[in-house]
């Protein structure tokens, strides 16, 4: 069962997640946005959180000529958590692979890559990558 009211039967990860409510809202061993939220504020406040964190992305993307996202999604850190190449040739990551963020995936018409949005609450995160992930590029990463 989860707390976000998300459908989980279609989940690729589910048979590593120890669910929501079972584990308190830290089903990979570590905070979930949702959980914590949905927990001080409820539910039907944590879906205007959601529309009101969409628009501020959405916002910061426009600004970057990117194309909007249509939604946001409860994602697994390590399912968004890339190594991106830092300047000294090696590679950084900037999220916890056990958290539950907030994301989405948008793509532009005519364009081969793929733009990853994450999100927090407190930050907004953006990449692009190839098929499947390959070659993560960050484009930003601000607080909001």
């Amino acid at each position: 069962m989860t707390l976000c009211g998300a459908n989980c039967e279609g989940c690729g990860f589910k048979n590593g997640c120890n669910g929501c409510e079972k584990t308190c809202g830290r089903p990979f061993d570590g905070e979930c946005v949702a959980a914590e939220y949905i927990k001080k504020h409820g539910t039907e406040d944590y879906k205007k959180y959601k529309t009101r964190l969409l628009e501020k992305i959405n916002g910061a993307l426009s600004t970057r000529d990117l194309p909007e996202a249509a939604g946001l999604y409860e994602l697994p850190g390590f399912f968004v958590n890339f190594a991106y190449t830092s300047p000294d040739g090696g590679a950084v990551k900037y999220l916890d692979d056990k958290r539950i963020y907030l994301g989405a995936q948008t793509q532009a018409p005519g364009r081969d890559k793929c733009y990853g949005i994450v999100t927090d609450g407190t930050f907004i995160l953006v990449c692009s990558y190839g098929e499947g992930g390959t070659d993560p590029r960050l484009i930003c990463c601000e607080k909001i």
